[in-house]
C-alpha cells in the first residue's frame, strides 16, 4: 500500500503538493458510516481516503455503542452473578468491588476495535488523514494542518453530539453528557437521568444494577416514546420492580446547586405542581445534534434542515458529487443505518466513475431498521407499531406470545416478556414486530428477514425451532396469529 497522506505530510505538511492528494473519494468521518463507506468504495475499485479528527470507529466505537454495552453486559453479569450466588447459599461480599475495573473493560473493548477499523482500512488500501475537515468546494477537501485533498466525490459523515439543554448544560463532573457518564470512573450515590429513550434507559440499568439510586425524568408521557407503547410498558415495570423512579409526564424546570454539595433539580408534574429531586450527579440524555457546523456546506448553497443535510437518492445533496450519511441527515441516528447509508453512497460513487453496477437500494427503508435498546430487559423492533396501524385506519391484527411460554426462558430464569407481530389479517404478511425479554435485540431480525423477504407468518409458524431455544418464540408468536399456538 502506498504510504499514508498523513506519513507523508508530519511535520512538513505545508510542502505536500495537491497533485500528490488526488483521490476519486474522500469520506469525512470515520465513524461506522464514513469508516464501512470508505471500505465499501476501497472494495469496487476507488482511490478512497477517510479524515478523522479523532479516533477512528468514531463515537459509537469509542464513546457510544461499544463501550456502553461492554458496562452493559459487565453490570449484567453483576446483577444476575450475584443473584444466583445467593440464591444457591452463598454468601456475596462486595466489600472489595471496583468499578473501576469494570470501566477499564469497557475502554480495553473501545480501543480494540478502534484499532481494528484501522486494521480494516489498511487492509482495504484505504487512506487515514487526521486533521479537522471543512469543504473547500464540492469535490475539494480542506484539512488544517494538512492540505486539500482533491476529490470526484466527497462523503460527509460527522456524525452528532449529545444534545444542549439551556440550563442544563454540561461540565461533565455533575453534569453529565453520554460521553462524560461513559469516561466517567466513578459510581454516584445517586443519579437522575433526564430523557427515558434508550440512552437514559440503558444508563439508568447500568447503574440501577451497580447499586446506584437512579429517577428517570421523561417529558413524554411514558418512557421509549418511539417504542411500541405495551412493550415499553413491560420495560417500566420491570425497572419499578428493581427500584428506579420513574417520572413521566415530567418537566425539568431548572438545577440548582445547594451550598451543602449536590444538585437539586426542580420539576413540574402534569398538573403543574412543583418537586424537587436531590442527586450527585445528573445525566442530560435528551437526543443528539448533528455535527454540519464549519463544513463549509452553507458557502456551496446548501440550506440545512433543522440542521441536516438534505439529500436524495443514494444519499447524495443538492450539490452533485457531494453526499452525507449518517446521523448528518434526517434518518435515525442509528449506527447501523449510518453503515447501511454509508454502503449506498459509495456503491453509487463507483457506478458513476467506474461503471459498477447501480446500487442495490436508492436509500434505506424506514420500516425495515431494526431498533434496539439494550437495557433489561432489551427491547428490540421494526417495521409498523399497532397505534401506527390504527391511527392510519390500516387493516392489521395482532399477534402475542409470553416469554413464559418458551422453555429455556423459564429454565434460565427469564420468564418476563413477550413478542408481539403487527400483521395483515388477509395476507398474513409481516408489518412489523417488537420483542421485549432476554436476547430480544437478536430475535427480533428474524422477523425482520422474514418481512424482507416477504414471507407470511405460516413460514416463521412452520419451521421448526431448535428446542429448548429463545428463537421458539418468534415460531409460537408466528402460531399464535394463526390460532395454533403450543404453548400458551
Amino acid at each position: 500500500m502506498r504510504e499514508s497522506a498523513a506519513a507523508r505530510t508530519g511535520a512538513a505538511a505545508k510542502e505536500v503538493r495537491v497533485s500528490d492528494l488526488a483521490y476519486d473519494l474522500v469520506v469525512i468521518g470515520a465513524g461506522p458510516g464514513g469508516y464501512v463507506a470508505a471500505i465499501r468504495a476501497a472494495q469496487l475499485g476507488l482511490k478512497t481516503v477517510v479524515v478523522e479528527r479523532g479516533e477512528l470507529g468514531g463515537v459509537c466505537l469509542n464513546i457510544g455503542c461499544i463501550p456502553s454495552k461492554a458496562l452493559i453486559h459487565s453490570a449484567s453479569l453483576f446483577r444476575e452473578g450475584r443473584a444466583a450466588l445467593e440464591a444457591a447459599g452463598a454468601r456475596v461480599d462486595l466489600s472489595a468491588f471496583d468499578y473501576g475495573g469494570v470501566w477499564r473493560g469497557s475502554r480495553k473493548a473501545a480501543d480494540r476495535l478502534s484499532k481494528g477499523v484501522g486494521f480494516l482500512l489498511r487492509k482495504n488500501g484505504v487512506e487515514v488523514v487526521k486533521g479537522e475537515a471543512s469543504l473547500a468546494g464540492p469535490q475539494s477537501v480542506e484539512v488544517a494542518g494538512v492540505g486539500r485533498l482533491e476529490a470526484k466525490a466527497v462523503i460527509l459523515a460527522t456524525g452528532s453530539r449529545p444534545k444542549l439543554v439551556p440550563g442544563f448544560e454540561f461540565d461533565e463532573t455533575a453534569v453529565l453528557s453520554s460521553t462524560g457518564f461513559l469516561l466517567s470512573q466513578e459510581l454516584p450515590k445517586r443519579l437522575i437521568v433526564l430523557g427515558a429513550g434508550a440512552i437514559g434507559m440503558e444508563t439508568a440499568f447500568v447503574m440501577n444494577a451497580f447499586g446506584v439510586e437512579v429517577t428517570v425524568v421523561e417529558l413524554m408521557d411514558r418512557i421509549l416514546p418511539l417504542e411500541d407503547a405495551e412493550s415499553a410498558a413491560l420495560v417500566a415495570k420491570e425497572f419499578s420492580r428493581r427500584g428506579v423512579k420513574i417520572a413521566v409526564g415530567t418537566r425539568a424546570r431548572r438545577l440548582e446547586r445547594p451550598p451543602e454539595g449536590g444538585l437539586r433539580l426542580v420539576v413540574a408534574s402534569p398538573d403543574g405542581s412543583e418537586a424537587a429531586m436531590e442527586a450527585d450527579r445528573l445525566l442530560v440524555a435528551v437526543g443528539r445534534s448533528p455535527n454540519t457546523e464549519n463544513l463549509g456546506l452553507e458557502e456551496l448553497g446548501i440550506r440545512l434542515e433543522r440542521g441536516f443535510v438534505p439529500v436524495g437518492d443514494w444519499q447524495e445533496s443538492q450539490v452533485s458529487g457531494l453526499y452525507a450519511i449518517g446521523d448528518i441527515v434526517a434518518t435515525p441516528l442509528l449506527a447501523h443505518v449510518a453503515s447501511k447509508e454509508g454502503e449506498i453512497a459509495a456503491e453509487r460513487v463507483a457506478q458513476l466513475l467506474r461503471g459498477s453496477d447501480e446500487p442495490r437500494e436508492r436509500r434505506v427503508d424506514p420500516l425495515l431498521v431494526p431498533s434496539a435498546v439494550y437495557c433489561e430487559p432489551e427491547l428490540a423492533s421494526f417495521g409498523l407499531q399497532e397505534a401506527r396501524a390504527a391511527a392510519e385506519g390500516l387493516a392489521h391484527a395482532v399477534a402475542r406470545f409470553p416469554y413464559r411460554g418458551v422453555g429455556k426462558a423459564v429454565a434460565t430464569e427469564h420468564p418476563d416478556g413477550q413478542a408481539k407481530i403487527v400483521y395483515d389479517p388477509a395476507s398474513h404478511a409481516i408489518l412489523g414486530a417488537t420483542v421485549v425479554g432476554a436476547g430480544a435485540t437478536e430475535l427480533v431480525h428474524e422477523f425482520l428477514l422474514a418481512s424482507r423477504a416477504e414471507l407470511r407468518l405460516e413460514d416463521l409458524a412452520d419451521t421448526i425451532h431448535a428446542h429448548p431455544t429463545l428463537s421458539e418464540l418468534v415460531m409460537e408468536s408466528a402460531r399464535a396469529g394463526l390460532g395454533r399456538a403450543i404453548h400458551a
